[in-house]
């Protein structure tokens, strides 16, 4: 929501600080930013307004970057960092392709040389607009002044509204120290840029027609039900069908894991049963998802054995991937409303009634009864990755500290036990790096998501090879107080390309060892680091001491890392190689 102005009317001001003060107006209130030649203006402009927008320095771009989506992924605002130009602005590329698979809305904002010397390849000169050009949902090149306003203004409207998605404004030097008296409500302009669609209530009425056809129902959820904050209506939605629900790694949280409709992650690492069931459908409601490719493997064999609903408010992503019978173009909340309020209607009264999925639910338990999630303990007083997150869930959850925990993760082994031992409840709790598969993404975005949520517990649970990769920001957890904690699966090893190379490469280890050497202890030493950075930290070998541990994590009233040694042969199971079918599944 725009605020009111934040300058006198009338008054000439500088571009860097008509761009910091739009950004207050569009009701920021952090700014992830680290400072070089062509963004200086800014940084003296943000230093101006320190009373009403806080700025956070991150100690790498992509630290920064990172901060900021987790500040989006668990709020829905549009999220700013900034970066100078050159190397500091191709630092965001990766952050800016992360939140372009994963749909979030991040405004970066880099500084450009000059307008005089665009082209020239000036010092630190990169042409950010070409190099972002497939990785934004839409981008621009400042040369301008006095376009500042009307730019600012359309960046967070396109990032905000229908599917979520990063903003690159790139700024020349010489328009941030230009001085104009601002417009500071210039008109938009975006020829063709319609994204509110709403479904109309005969497609609706489609897929209710093919409710009362299906024998064998299953809902397929995914991070688009969290964009459009429609996971109350997906929950009336599946208890009113009575129908199972499978969900993406997005998904999660977006129904609650404890209610028995609630099959848990489908696709590569998900469960047994979700895998089964979608397989075995004859009806697929497919709500905010995209087909990909860690979900569907084969594509010609995924749930070929019915029809297929895809409600998406992104037009092109339906029949993308995979045929729809049923395509829904809009907005998969107020699809759901419509759909539920049509369901509750006189004439549909049949098939709300319960009972009609009976021979279906039979099976689907058979299946959940039969191949539950399980893990084997070792003896000997080892602790194993999956242990360490249920324990960690189990005692947050006695000490009613779930509702207000939001978890955090890089991107490996570690990742999938995360997603597959750390039950969620709500949207917006599970923030990880899904479509792009970051490594390095857990400890930066749980700084940004405890900046955005002082009040809840904020844990990263994290790799050695995924955390090592932005280590650096435990400098800005202790400078800029953020208590943000450290969950360290410690495996010397790079272990999902290990797992492959154990299963598909004879165990022939391609450089996924990151130790200094069998005869050497554990390295690098993850406690003196974190020491150095003036952050707490501790190590646990034992299993008769991770309880402890776990909790003097929890307890601490700083940023903290818990290192947790444990042993490099774990998989995570089950596992449907990639490209391959439900028929393929390894379950041990």
């Amino acid at each position: 929501m725009v605020q009111p102005n934040t300058s006198p009317a009338g008054t000439p001001m500088s571009g860097a600080d008509i761009l910091v003060h739009s950004l207050i107006r569009h009701g920021v209130e952090v700014v992830f930013a680290y400072p070089g030649g062509a963004s200086m203006p800014i940084h003296q402009a943000l230093t101006r307004v320190q009373d009403r927008l806080r700025t956070i320095l991150p100690r790498h771009e992509q630290g920064g970057g990172f901060m900021a989506h987790g500040y989006s992924r668990t709020t829905g605002k549009a999220s700013v960092c900034v970066s100078t130009s050159g190397p500091g602005a191709t630092n965001f590329v990766t952050c800016i392709a992360d939140a372009k698979m994963d749909s979030i809305p991040v405004i970066f904002i880099t500084g450009q040389v000059s307008t005089n010397v665009l082209g020239n390849d000036a010092f630190q000169e990169t042409p950010m607009v070409e190099i972002c050009r497939g990785i934004t949902k839409h981008h621009y090149l400042l040369t301008r002044t006095e376009d500042v306003t009307r730019v600012v203004k359309e960046a967070f409207h396109i990032a905000t509204t229908g599917r979520p998605g990063p903003v690159l404004i790139d700024v020349c030097k010489d328009v941030q120290i230009k001085q104009i008296v601002p417009d500071w409500d210039p008109p938009m302009d975006l020829p063709g840029y319609r994204p509110l669609r709403q479904a109309p209530r005969a497609e609706l009425e489609a897929v209710i027609a093919a409710i009362r056809a299906s024998k064998k129902p299953f809902i397929y959820a995914g991070g688009g039900i969290t964009h459009a904050d429609a996971a109350a209506e997906l929950k009336e939605f599946a208890e009113l069908v009575g129908a199972p629900v499978g969900l993406t790694v997005h998904g999660l949280g977006n129904f609650p894991a404890d209610h028995y409709l609630c099959l848990q992650m489908l696709g590569m690492h998900g469960t047994v049963y979700s895998n089964y069931a979608i397989n075995d459908a004859d009806l697929l409601i497919a709500l905010g998802v995209r087909f990909d490719d860690r979900v569907t493997g084969k594509l010609s064999e995924f749930a070929k054995h019915g029809k297929i609903v895809h409600v998406d408010i992104d037009k092109s992503e339906i029949h993308k991937n995979k045929f729809a019978h049923i395509p829904v173009h809009g907005d998969v909340k107020h699809a759901l409303a419509g759909l539920n309020k049509l369901l509750k209607e006189e004439k549909n009264a049949d098939l709300t009634a319960g009972g009609r999925y009976t021979d279906w639910w039979r099976q689907v338990d058979h299946w959940r009864e039969t191949e539950p999630l399980k893990f084997t303990e070792p003896g000997g007083g080892a602790i194993i990755p999956q242990y360490t997150i249920k324990r960690l869930w189990e005692i947050l959850r006695d000490r009613k500290q779930l509702d207000k925990t939001i978890i955090t993760t890089g991107v490996g082994q570690h990742q999938m036990w995360a997603a597959q031992f750390f039950p969620f409840t709500k949207p917006r709790t599970w923030i990880t790096s899904g479509g792009l598969g970051t490594m390095g993404f857990g400890l930066p975005s749980a700084l940004g998501c405890k900046v955005a949520h002082p009040d809840h517990l904020v844990i990263d649970i994290d790799g050695d090879g995924s955390f090592l990769m932005n280590v650096q920001e435990l400098a800005t957890a202790f400078a800029e107080k953020i208590p943000a904690k450290v969950l360290l699966l410690n495996n010397q090893h790079l272990g999902m390309v290990m797992q492959w190379e154990d299963r598909f490469f004879g165990s022939n280890r391609g450089h996924t060892y990151l130790g200094a050497g069998d005869d050497q202890p554990p390295y690098p030493d993850f406690v003196q680091i974190a020491k150095g950075f003036g952050v707490k930290a501790a190590t646990v070998s034992d299993k008769a001491d991770l309880d402890a541990a776990l909790i003097e994590m929890i307890e601490s009233a700083g940023p903290y890392l818990l290192n947790v040694q444990v042993p490099h042969q774990e998989h995570v199971l089950p596992m449907i190689p990639s490209g391959m079918t439900v028929r393929d599944i390894i379950k041990a």
